[in-house]
């Protein structure tokens, strides 16, 4: 993608937005399915439910950035995983079609992001938690968010004892 057209957002979270997801595939590649499936201990997730939170959470992102678009400041609560249908549903799915499904949403979220003119990525949502964030801020949450994550991938399918 042409970083030159959204010139409003910084080069080093375009590069992100466009480009962080896709080394999620490159981590896992070669990994077994019980690579990604082991549980490493109880409670916490396995590399292929950390996807799958992924792919889950970007569509809620997307309506939070268009709810941040149509409403002055509105207010989020802390995403929660663990009581969202859809993460259980999603956890179901194989990881190929999760990295697909995530990929397609990336599409969706790179269209609205990129396309808002400069003064809407400086509209803001209130999280709980952080407080009063622009869109701009919003967007770099997510993406550390995602390099989280996708760090636990990665520990977890490279976690093989000695």
């Amino acid at each position: 993608m042409a970083y030159i057209c959204c010139m409003k957002l910084s080069s080093s979270l375009l590069a992100r937005l466009y480009n962080q997801h896709e080394a999620i595939s490159d981590i896992i590649a070669g990994k077994p399915v019980s690579a990604l499936t082991q549980v490493p201990a109880p409670g916490k997730w396995s590399a292929h439910d950390n996807i799958a939170h992924l792919a889950v959470y970007q569509p809620v992102f997307i309506g939070r950035i268009q709810q941040i678009v149509l409403e002055h400041e509105p207010v989020f609560d802390r995403y929660n995983a663990d009581v969202d249908p859809n993460f259980a549903a999603g956890r179901e799915r194989n990881t190929g079609d999760l990295l697909q499904w995530l990929t397609v949403e990336r599409g969706r979220l790179e269209t609205l992001i990129t396309g808002l003119p400069g003064a809407e990525l400086d509209r803001v949502g209130i999280h709980k938690k952080y407080g009063r964030l622009s869109i701009r801020q919003w967007t770099e949450f997510f993406l550390l968010h995602e390099a989280h994550h996708m760090f636990t991938i990665f520990q977890r399918v490279n976690d093989m004892p000695l």
